[in-house]
């Protein structure tokens, strides 16, 4: 492919007219001064008079539309030509407010204490081993662990102006962009928040960060079912949902419930499969015996009954706890317990490709009033 440069594009856009009044959108100074290019990834900015103009969404799909045909269908413009407005009024909230992130994956629990933020971290840097863009963001309003498992507890969190809009910055380790509500509260004090104030907060990490492009967008969510679980669906289209559960019996009976919350008519996000968590225990000094001190295979019996994926069985190893403690997780290292998560992260990349081919985009739920 051909150098991309601002002449092209100009003149690309010089054969997109306004159905307004007919005249093309560079003549009429609509194309902000803000093009940026980067490989073959483009953005810039159309500027429209008004949020009401009914004209904005052919406008803009009329651009992507001429960048690719008259510079390459190769050219990475698709939901990336923002639209400002003249007038000082309130601009519409855009249909998407991560439009950079290519999949969406909830990790929920039915109950507490089955390591499901242990799973979301070290899957998260699984995948960032694997080579791909990650974020994580730590939903998990009253018990929020991921900064201790990645280390960053103590590090402030920093804004940035973008078009007058300031972004939250989020922090990186291990090649993960991380936000999480523990981030905005004392290091030990409880999060005495209600529900309303919670959502709130979780919505400006989600529509205030600046998460920028990524393959995998992960969201540690609460467990149980609530109304953060709620807010979660109506502020993002989610591709789809790991469910994380013990083997025993009463982790699996509200493992079913979480999986009933998703797959409802209403939510309707689809589950990509179950982890089996704290399948077994196995020694360091004896890593080829097995202990199953919470019962054997539960977790691979549900996935069965309800015909979805057993994505990985992870075991108890003294050094899964040692990794999140001291902010190292266990899928950095080169051992059983890393390699497990290794596994995991590669059945996730294969059942959202494959829940990709098979299923239309998820929608946000709608609230009605």
């Amino acid at each position: 492919m051909e150098p991309i440069y601002p002449k092209l594009i100009l003149d690309a856009l010089a054969t997109v007219r306004y159905p307004g009044n007919g005249k093309n959108i560079v003549e009429l100074g609509m194309v902000e001064d803000d093009i940026r290019i980067d490989g073959n990834t483009v953005s810039f900015s159309l500027i429209f008079d008004k949020p009401t103009d009914p004209f904005v969404k052919s406008v803009v799909k009329a651009a992507e539309t001429a960048i690719t045909t008259f510079i390459s269908p190769e050219v990475d413009i698709k939901g990336r030509i923002a639209a400002k407005f003249r007038n000082s009024g309130p601009a519409p909230k855009p249909e998407n407010p991560l439009p950079g992130v290519k999949n969406i994956i909830g990790v929920s629990s039915g109950k507490g204490g089955v390591g499901k933020s242990t799973v979301a971290s070290n899957l998260a840097v699984a995948l960032a081993r694997l080579g791909y863009k990650v974020g994580l963001l730590d939903a998990d309003i009253f018990g929020p662990s991921v900064p201790k498992m990645f280390g960053v507890e103590d590090e402030p969190l920093y804004m940035e102006k973008v078009g007058g809009q300031d972004y939250i910055v989020p922090i990186e380790r291990y090649g993960v962009k991380l936000l999480s509500i523990g981030l905005l509260m004392e290091r030990d004090a409880p999060a005495l928040w209600r529900g309303a104030m919670a959502s709130r907060a979780l919505n400006q990490l989600i529509t205030q960060g600046m998460w920028g492009d990524l393959d995998y967008f992960l969201i540690d969510m609460p467990p149980g079912t609530s109304d953060i679980h709620l807010t979660l669906v109506q502020t993002l289209a989610i591709t789809g949902v790991i469910i994380i559960s013990t083997p025993q019996e009463v982790a699996l009976a509200d493992a079913r419930k979480g999986i009933g919350m998703f797959t409802d008519d209403k939510v309707n996000v689809p589950v990509l499969g179950i982890v089996e968590n704290m399948a077994w225990f196995t020694p360091a000094a004896h890593p080829d015996e097995r202990y199953y001190i919470f019962g054997r295979d539960g977790a691979v019996e549900l996935a069965r009954r309800l015909k979805v994926k057993l994505l990985a069985q992870i075991p108890i190893v003294g050094s899964i706890c040692e990794g999140g403690d001291s902010g190292e997780p266990i899928a950095l290292r080169e051992s059983i317990t890393g390699e497990a998560f290794m596994t995991l992260g590669r059945a996730v990349v294969e059942a959202v490709d494959e829940r990709n081919d098979s299923l239309p985009a998820t929608s946000k739920v709608e609230t009605h009033s």
